[in-house]
């Protein structure tokens, strides 16, 4: 009974991704073009894809090398656009800290926007869900997008340039991100938080090597840390 509800969790997984597939589809094309178009070779391409595994910091990474920033400058966006992914796991170490390390080695590499989206909102919705059942819903929301995320970066590094620029596929980054996004707003913080990096975005854009982007994170992350621990001090003391 127990492998069958976790397989039940697993193509429950699956099937709350699939929205996903119209926008990890375009986004991986367009990274395969992208890179193509940058100078990198096909084996290049892809190595990125597999061993990065996460499109923000793929594309920072990316555009910062074609500006033919220093290395280190490049790592460090590339890590600080990652730092998201260590919030998302300490989020869903209650949830998935106990699995086997196996487990937990390959939900690390599988974890990112999508599938962190998707796994908190249905732990949080199903307290009575097991250990095993919440493992096997997590690799089900990868298991779609991750195969899709290869396969769509590999056509766009073979057609190149040949794919027109009316397709937008650009347009799948902002549009993913706001799906993701506006529904996890749900506290105060988050909403200031939000509000900050923007704010500070818009007025560190001309920072070099698109650096305002680091900064705006720092601000956002401080402003939501800060309205979190003012709010519960308002509360205690009420």
């Amino acid at each position: 009974m127990s492998r069958n509800t976790n397989l039940s969790y697993f193509w429950k997984g699956c099937r709350n991704s699939v929205p996903f597939i119209f926008v990890a589809g375009p986004f991986g094309m367009l990274f395969g073009v992208l890179g193509s178009e940058g100078g990198l070779s096909l084996t290049q391409v892809m190595t990125f894809s597999f061993t990065v595994f996460a499109g923000a910091a793929q594309f920072t990474a990316l555009q910062l090398m074609r500006e033919e920033a220093p290395t280190v400058i490049v790592l460090a966006s590339a890590l600080a656009v990652n730092l998201r992914v260590a919030m998302y796991s300490a989020s869903l170490t209650p949830y998935l800290g106990a699995a086997p390390l196996w487990q937990r080695a390959l939900a690390a590499y599988f974890t990112v926007d999508q599938s962190y989206a998707l796994s908190i909102v249905q732990f949080e919705q199903g307290p009575e869900m097991t250990l095993q059942e919440r493992v096997a819903y997590f690799f089900g929301t990868s298991a779609l997008i991750a195969p899709l995320w290869y396969g769509m970066t590999l056509t766009g590094a073979l057609l190149g340039s040949t794919i027109p620029d009316s397709w937008a596929l650009d347009f799948a980054l902002p549009l993913a991100f706001l799906a993701m996004i506006g529904p996890m707003l749900r506290t105060p913080a988050h909403v200031i938080a939000a509000l900050v990096s923007v704010i500070t975005v818009l007025l560190a854009g001309g920072i070099p090597y698109n650096l305002g982007l680091l900064v705006a994170g720092v601000a956002g992350m401080m402003a939501g840390a800060w309205t979190e621990r003012y709010l519960e001090r308002r509360v205690a003391e009420a």
